[in-house]
Order: C-alpha cells, then sequence, then structure tokens
C-alpha cells in the first residue's frame, strides 16, 4: 500500500507565504514523478506543478513565479513554496506522485488534500 501524506496548509492573508510537504510511504520501485493539483469550490482540480527525478519542473501558468517546487528524493518528501499569495490561490491542495511498482506497472497516487486559503 503506496500512502501520500500532505500538510502546511492553512490561512494566509494577501502577498503572504505557504510551505507544503508531501511524504511518500509503502512499497514502490520508484517515483517518477512528483506533483501538486488543487481545486477550489464548484472547480475541477487543476495542476499546480510537477518535478521529475532530475528536478525538472513545470507550472500552471498562473503560478509562474510565485511557487517552487521541489524534492528531496532520499526521503520520497516533495515541497510547494507558494509565495505572494493571492485570493485565486484559495483551494484544496493535493499532492499526488506517479509511481512504477515492483511488477514495472505504473499507479497514480493522492494526498488527503490540505486547505490553503488566502484572505485579504
Amino acid at each position: 500500500q503506496v500512502q501520500l501524506v500532505e500538510s502546511g496548509g492553512g490561512l494566509v492573508q494577501v502577498g503572504g507565504s505557504l510551505r507544503l510537504s508531501c511524504a511518500a510511504s509503502g512499497t514502490m520501485n520508484s517515483i517518477d514523478r512528483m506533483g501538486w493539483y488543487r481545486q477550489a469550490p464548484g472547480k475541477q482540480r487543476e495542476l499546480v506543478a510537477t518535478i521529475t527525478t532530475d528536478d525538472s519542473a513545470d507550472y500552471f501558468e498562473s503560478v509562474k513565479g510565485r511557487f517552487t517546487i521541489s524534492r528531496d528524493n532520499a526521503k520520497s518528501t516533495w515541497y510547494l513554496q507558494m509565495n505572494s499569495l493571492k485570493p485565486e490561490d484559495t483551494a484544496i491542495y493535493y499532492c499526488h506522485a506517479s509511481v512504477t511498482m515492483y511488477n514495472y506497472r505504473n499507479f497514480n497516487f493522492w494526498g488527503q488534500g490540505t486547505q490553503v486559503t488566502v484572505s485579504s
């Protein structure tokens, strides 16, 4: 069983910062891609950022220059540093992992979600 546990959400004022973390545990061969998604009330879940094992990162256009994704492969942990937060960043943030199991099958796993609220 693979589990993703995330933390770091909270309430912050406009322009503030938060750092989210996600830790993966369980039996797996490798984590091929790590990422963060978010879902606001009444909206679909959307990709925020992803990172590969070679530190190649991609970002959703609206967060470029403000958010930074990073990882620690040895600890199976990744982070999302969020700066210059805006009210439109308010959402539940979910960490995500694309995992290759020891039978070489690939699966997607999700964290439980953490609430980020940006207010003025």
